[in-house]
């Protein structure tokens, strides 16, 4: 990890080698269909260290109907009934799909914990039953890949501050995530008990440096495809058909629809 700005990877080398990564995740795309194979991608870490502009870069150029987002919101006054791993089985994919996590059961571990959403006896009963879990979801034949993005303190403080002045995005401040930077620390030993009981043999955890985020998208998406053991998949062969001769066919007169207004042509 490096604070040093100039260090961090040029643009033009970082979107080279993400496109290349990017048609690449397409062919694992078309094996996991091909195959019926079922992948499963945790993406964990603290707050503005970069996994949903990760997740982006994953999903850019993929199939949403293969490759879909799972990011919950809280569960409901129903769901809090519930076993806790529950509501998250109902999101694992079938045969042929793609589900990332944009965090995942993993909440119980790290915020609920922190901020007491959640009962010491809740934590420790997760921190136990979550091994098993993932044990069986790997013994089932689903291949699980967790990342943890790591980021300093003093980078995701400013990755704050820049959101806050952006009005783009703005929007992904929570008073939540602000109040993080107070538990840092609280944070950090979470993180470590977490990993102590959750870092097992069948699906252990990969951590990502992402205080420069090209570095960590690129790092991260060439360890998923390397743990992979895709190939490319043949695919159909298609040929575009000719057009066929008009019929006849007049389409009506353009004043009889409403278009949407040309704003454009004041640009």
């Amino acid at each position: 990890m490096t604070d040093n700005k100039a260090a961090r990877l040029p643009r033009k080398t970082y979107e080279k080698e993400l496109l290349r990564l990017q048609t690449e995740l397409v062919k694992l795309q078309e094996w996991v269909r091909a195959e019926g194979a079922r992948l499963v991608v945790v993406f964990e870490g603290r707050d503005a260290a970069g996994k949903g502009g990760t997740i982006k870069r994953v999903t850019e150029h993929l199939n949403p109907r293969v490759a879909r987002i799972a990011a919950l919101p809280k569960p409901t006054e129903r769901e809090r009934t519930q076993w806790y791993l529950q509501r998250y089985v109902e999101h694992l994919p079938a045969a042929g799909e793609i589900v990332l996590f944009d965090r995942s059961w993993y909440n119980r571990a790290g915020v609920e914990h922190v901020m007491g959403f959640c009962t010491e006896e809740e934590y420790r009963l997760f921190l136990r039953q979550c091994p098993i879990f993932e044990r069986m979801l790997v013994e089932d034949g689903i291949l699980l890949r967790k990342y943890w993005f790591s980021v300093s303190d003093t980078e995701q403080q400013e990755r704050f501050r820049r959101r806050l002045e952006d009005p783009l995005r703005r929007w992904k401040l929570s008073p939540m995530d602000l109040e993080s930077i107070t538990r840092w620390e609280a944070y950090s030993r979470a993180k470590d008990a977490m990993m102590v009981h959750t870092d097992i043999s069948e699906a252990p955890w990969y951590v990502v440096e992402s205080d420069d985020k090209r570095r960590a998208r690129l790092n991260m998406i060439t360890h998923l495809l390397d743990s992979v053991p895709y190939h490319e998949a043949p695919l159909p062969v298609l040929a575009l058909p000719d057009r066929p001769p008009s019929t006849g066919y007049q389409r009506p007169p353009r004043d009889l629809q409403t278009y949407v207004p040309d704003r454009t042509a004041h640009l």
